[in-house]
């Protein structure tokens, strides 16, 4: 059980009520994640503009999944692990590649080359090598993926403690950590 209130949207008012209902008009769905958000309109809505926003950027809807799904395990999420391999299948990755993912791998190089850069974001609180960021721009980042990248990795981060701190309960088909999707 969630330790914040998972807020319904049947009964959510004000801004929190318009923002859960854009998010089930978008989604057809209120994920548990975005009803604990809820609990304060301006987290949720910076959150939603954020990742609206870094939806329409350089990076395929394949590469930020992948991004999604190596930080989460990286961080030990196991509500973003199960959410993030939900989105992945509907943007294409199969099982074997979302498992990979999940280790920082990937069968595509400049995706490989991605998630080692957003492994070690994550490892080193932001503070890369030389070679680890010329590594991603070898592997044919352009400087726009590149910020994008590091955005998405902090997106995710977000993501990771507030399901952790906050206990949310997995809404998604549940995945074990550490485990084969």
């Amino acid at each position: 059980m969630a330790r914040v209130a998972v807020i319904d949207p049947k009964t959510a008012t004000g801004e929190a009520k318009q923002l859960l209902d854009a998010v089930q008009g978008a989604l057809g769905m209120v994920p548990n994640f975005v009803r604990v958000l809820a609990n304060s309109p301006a987290a949720l809505k910076a959150f939603l503009g954020l990742y609206g926003i870094a939806g329409t950027g350089a990076l395929d809807a394949k590469t930020r999944e992948r991004i999604a799904l190596t930080v989460a395990e990286q961080n030990s999420c196991q509500y973003c692990v199960s959410a993030h391999t939900a989105i992945g299948r509907k943007a294409g990755l199969d099982n074997d590649e979302m498992a990979a993912n999940r280790m920082g791998r990937s069968a595509d190089a400049k995706a490989a080359a991605a998630l080692t850069f957003a492994r070690a974001l994550v490892k080193n609180t932001g503070q890369v090598t030389k070679a680890e960021f010329d590594a991603v721009r070898t592997a044919g980042h352009s400087d726009a993926e590149i910020i994008e990248i590091i955005t998405h990795v902090t997106l995710n981060i977000f993501t990771n403690i507030l399901g952790k701190s906050t206990e949310i309960d997995i809404d998604f088909p549940k995945i074990e950590l550490g485990k084969v999707a």
